[in-house]
């Protein structure tokens, strides 16, 4: 199976980026899979902790991970090409160089100002639901402690950011490319044609005018809906943020990517203002 993976920031395009690579007939792809959950409990499993891991040979370890793999891809054992999507693959770089030495890993980039406008945005569009985002009503009180707790080092936000920094400054990072989501949205044709060029595969014609996926399930169990909702043309649409001006400019200066002085990775990002 030939893999490659889709990681990064959210609401930073991964579920968009998802839908376009679909449409090419050789590709799957598809919003966050439970794969990457699957593979960690795997290897808690296999670890120190179980006194019968002394019993398990690193091949037979990595061909357990293995199966986790082509079990769940399966159903699309047609398919050339699988890009599965989770957030905790930036953190995972060294298993997957062991895995799929070839593959490459997409991180969907986006201010972080504007991710945490964007949540926001949906919260406040469900007014009539208490969206499981929050574990409590003391963070789902005020904007300020909805982005507070999102910015936290174990939760949506601050976890995807921190392990995007790891693999980012990481010795693996040369099989990263860092794709900015308003370029993806202002310039559809030629980011797909970088993002084919970084992978070594073949143009496609993709249709951004009629872009088709979305998982209204599973925005519905996190009582957020809308959150995996893809438009069906690829625009970028201005506007101005919901955010307090001192909440919006917390977060606004944390886009490390626009420089890439001490890392290998690729990307189609804006570069980093001069001051």
């Amino acid at each position: 199976m030939k893999a490659h993976f889709i990681s990064g920031l959210p609401r930073s395009g991964s579920t968009l980026l998802a839908a376009l690579l679909r449409q090419n007939p050789r590709f799957h792809a598809a919003m966050t899979s439970p794969v990457g959950g699957l593979v960690d409990r795997m290897l808690e499993a296999m670890s120190e902790d179980n006194e019968f891991s002394a019993f398990i040979s690193p091949e037979q370890k990595r061909a357990l991970i293995l199966s986790i793999f082509s079990a769940y891809y399966q159903p699309q054992a047609d398919k050339e090409v699988i890009f599965d999507t989770n957030r905790l693959w930036c953190s995972k770089l060294p298993l997957i160089r062991e895995l799929f030495p070839e593959a490459k890993v997409i991180c969907c980039v986006r201010n972080i100002a504007w991710i945490m406008d964007s949540i926001e945005l949906l919260i406040r569009r469900n007014a009539f639901d208490v969206s499981r985002l929050f574990n409590n009503p003391a963070e789902r009180a005020t904007v300020y402690s909805r982005t507070e707790a999102l910015s936290q080092g174990s939760r949506l936000v601050g976890y995807a950011y921190n392990a995007l920094k790891e693999a980012f400054y990481s010795e693996q990072s040369a099989s990263l490319l860092l794709v900015d989501y308003e370029l993806l949205t202002l310039k559809p044709a030629k980011t797909m044609s970088l993002i084919y060029q970084f992978l070594g595969e073949e143009p496609f014609e993709h249709d951004f005018e009629n872009v088709q996926y979305q998982e209204p399930e599973f925005d519905n169990r996190l009582n957020t809906k809308g959150l995996h909702q893809v438009r069906e043309r690829v625009e970028f649409k201005p506007r101005k943020t919901i955010l307090p001006p001192d909440l919006f400019e917390r977060f606004d200066g944390l886009s490390f990517w626009t420089d890439a002085t001490y890392s290998h990775a690729s990307a189609i990002v804006a570069k980093a203002k001069l001051t």
